[in-house]
């Protein structure tokens, strides 16, 4: 699926005749994240280059961690810098220590420290019988969507200090389930339980820990990892699915000092899907 190709445009998105879009034109930042510095992994497309996008509008460097859409990360790139900021490509497997070692040697070596941390890389394989379910499949999204943020946060915290920000994007379907995303369901779950546990533990470092939990949201991922979309997103109150730049705002909220007095809670953006937490 093609991503925005310049601010405030849009390009077509198959089935539905939706168009994602990455920031609103009439969003006006306000330098709420001035100077900061921010990493945010799985930040070339969708929901990620949303964040880069919206923290550069409101003052932030960003390093963008992608896997391998070279094409999408040099555009997210493009888009930061119209903003005015810098943006650091950083290209590899975060599930990868040798991968995240280098992510953190580079982040230390130009920025020396770290203000904001938002573990947004996720991967998806859609499997409507348990059965079908290798153990490959399953190492390989618990290793990449839960096993390497807690040790890529673990590797990071080295670099802030009191006042930084930690962000992690679980799922709608970690409160709801998902019949035909069991495992990748799981490690939702684990997110969100993770977010709870470590804002305890580092709460008196003075760093901040909180999530987002999306619902359907038109994403590169969705295109990739569903043949029909004829029905994506409509089975919620708003009777569509969502769009990068509705979500990208609440990783703005938690990054900023607007939420000096949040720690270990969940934001739902999901078009009135109710959950519990």
């Amino acid at each position: 699926m093609k991503t925005q190709n310049k601010s405030g445009s849009k390009s077509k998105v198959p089935k539905d005749g939706l168009y994602p879009e990455i920031i609103r034109k009439n969003y006006l930042g306000s330098k709420k994240l001035q100077n900061k510095k921010a990493v945010i992994s799985g930040g070339d497309s969708g929901i990620g280059q949303a964040v880069a996008v919206h923290f550069a509008r409101e003052g932030a460097d960003v390093a963008v961690i992608y896997k391998e859409s070279d094409k999408d990360a040099k555009e997210t790139q493009k888009l930061v810098e119209k903003e005015g900021r810098k943006c650091i490509l950083l290209k590899g497997d975060v599930s990868k220590k040798t991968f995240r070692t280098k992510c953190l040697e580079k982040i230390k070596k130009d920025w020396k420290t770290l203000d904001i941390l938002v573990n947004n890389a996720g991967i998806q394989f859609p499997k409507n019988n348990i059965e079908k379910i290798s153990d490959d499949q399953i190492w390989k999204t618990f290793d990449t969507n839960i096993v390497s943020m807690i040790a890529f946060t673990r590797d990071f915290l080295s670099l802030m200090k009191k006042g930084g920000r930690i962000i992690c994007t679980t799922s709608v379907t970690a409160y709801r389930g998902s019949d035909h995303l069991i495992d990748y369901s799981a490690t939702k779950g684990a997110i969100a339980t993770f977010i709870r546990s470590l804002a305890v533990n580092i709460a008196e470092k003075g760093i901040l820990v909180n999530g987002v939990a999306p619902g359907p949201i038109w994403t590169p991922l969705v295109k990739e990892t569903f043949d029909d979309l004829s029905t994506f997103g409509k089975d919620n109150p708003l009777k569509r699915a969502g769009q990068p730049s509705e979500v990208a705002p609440a990783y703005v909220f938690l990054a900023s000092q607007d939420s000096s007095f949040i720690t270990g809670e969940i934001i739902h953006i999901n078009g009135g899907d109710f959950v519990g937490g």
